[in-house]
């Protein structure tokens, strides 16, 4: 009887360290291979299983989620979805996660574990602390102003506080709505594949991820460099330039849209637009000095993030002395992002220093006590507050005087500067419209905002792009909503 015993014992012994070899196999071994599995949904169950966080702007929600009772039981869904799509992007069943709703995914999901008052409290629980909230810098008022502004159009607005550097409006045009592929079934692969495919790329987010030529808005920056450089003592005096200007090295000339440039100042350039004047400033300051400064309003870093990833905006490092004039001009290879473009005029507004531009104030748990919090950075010095006070000027007669005019808000003090950038084989394309600006209220010790505008589908009447008459009454309209002008 001991010895049928001894061998039950060892038998089971055997089969029980079987059972252990064969679950360490499936749980360290196959554990891979097993989540990787398309058939495993488990995971997506646990993702979905409870509401969402929302990302707030003015403190009110622009997301939410829907209890659709299926496995994957909360779907998200979108308040305004075209209007915000470039602030949140999209948190999709199917397609992923983009923007906020990616970056800070761990907040909204409900897995950050900065979420959990304690620490590992929930890893020992095996539960889930309540999803947080992703609080913007946007202002709805603003964000608004531009959507309706763009119309339809494409192109996009970018809008910054220059004393923070806090993101008040992000707009890309045309946009999309994120609901209408944040589930499984009900046309959802017809609405992705519509929206990818589309020629006018809805999806893609011009204000951070597009480069464009910026034309004269660039303008701005050549005059900090000359001013910087000593090429310019006085931006009153006459600069001596031919009109036409012979680009250097070539019979190649450069002629003006705009009259009276020849032997004109600065300010008179700044407020006209002329081509000749800046572009032959540039080609003075010198390869050397034109990098400097374009590097100093932001140019060529590639590792901007605010948070999401912003696209380069690029000045080349070798150019020839015709290639640089022309870069001088917004031309050549140079291209810039809207939300670069609103940085330059950002620069000029805070006294020629730049803040890293940021888009999350805040990131809370739900029952709103702070995880993180965000707030103004340094990230460059553009230049020295001497240039910025003179610039500031020229950039209000350019719209008290000049080609701007029609960004004029009562009451408030508006500088700008228009840009018409040529594009396509020959710049036979229709031009791009720019509109870089920013506005102080009277009563203000600094300005309130600095806005970028972009608009490619604009009227094919070059005279009128020039005049400011595509972008900068969208400009107009986002800085009188932070200002709260009429």
């Amino acid at each position: 009887m001991i010895r049928c015993t001894r061998h039950a014992a060892v038998l089971c012994g055997l089969m029980f360290l079987a059972l252990l070899v064969n679950a360490t196999r499936v749980q360290i071994v196959q554990a891979p291979e097993l989540e990787a599995n398309p058939a495993n949904r488990r995971a997506d169950i646990a993702r979905w299983a409870d509401p969402r966080g929302d990302i707030l702007v003015d403190g009110e929600p622009v997301t939410g989620s829907r209890d659709t009772g299926r496995a994957l039981r909360w779907e998200r869904t979108y308040a305004d979805g075209p209007l915000y799509a470039p602030v949140t992007g999209y948190a999709s069943q199917t397609y992923g996660t983009s923007l906020l709703e990616s970056i800070e995914d761990g907040v909204l999901a409900g897995t950050e574990p900065a979420l959990s008052p304690f620490p590992l409290w929930h890893d020992l629980s095996r539960g889930r602390p309540a999803a947080g909230q992703v609080a913007t810098t946007i202002r709805a008022a603003a964000q608004q102003a531009a959507y309706e502004g763009l119309r339809g159009r494409r192109g996009a607005v970018a809008a910054v506080e220059p004393a923070t550097g806090r993101i008040l409006a992000l707009v890309s045009s045309p946009s999309y709505d994120p609901g209408a592929f944040a589930g499984l079934g009900g046309g959802t692969a017809d609405n992705w594949t519509r929206l990818t495919g589309a020629p006018a790329q809805p999806m893609l987010n011009r204000a951070i991820r597009q480069t464009y030529p910026p034309g004269s808005a660039f303008k701005i920056v050549t005059a900090a460099a000359a001013l910087e450089a000593g090429v310019v003592d006085d931006a009153d005096a006459p600069t001596g330039t031919p009109d036409p200007y012979v680009l250097p090295g070539t019979s190649t000339t450069l002629p003006n849209a705009a009259e009276g440039c020849e032997n004109a100042s600065l300010a008179y350039a700044i407020q006209w637009s002329c081509n000749t004047v800046l572009a032959r400033l540039g080609a003075r300051v010198g390869l050397r000095g034109m990098v400097e400064a374009a590097t100093g309003f932001g140019f060529n870093d590639a590792g901007l993030r605010i948070p999401a990833a912003v696209s380069r905006s690029n000045f080349d490092t070798d150019m020839s002395p015709d290639q640089l004039a022309l870069s001088a001009i917004g031309q050549f290879n140079t291209t810039a992002t809207p939300l670069q473009m609103a940085m330059v005029s950002s620069a000029v507004a805070a006294g020629g220093s730049l803040r890293r531009p940021y888009l999350v104030e805040k990131t809370t748990r739900a029952d709103g006590d702070p995880i993180a919090h965000h707030g103004p950075q340094a990230y460059r010095q553009a230049m020295n507050p001497a240039t910025a006070l003179e610039l500031r000027r020229l950039m209000v007669r350019a719209v008290e005087k000049g080609t701007g005019r029609r960004a004029a808000i009562p009451g408030a003090v508006v500088g700008g500067k228009t840009g018409t950038a040529q594009h396509g084989v020959g710049n036979t394309g229709t031009p791009y419209a720019w509109f870089i600006s920013w506005a102080q209220a009277k009563d203000s010790a600094q300005p309130a905002v600095a806005v970028a505008v972009v608009v490619e589908d604009a009227a094919a009447d070059r005279a009128e792009i020039s005049g400011g008459g595509s972008a900068a009454p969208i400009a107009r309209a986002v800085m009188a909503a932070v200002l709260g002008a009429d």
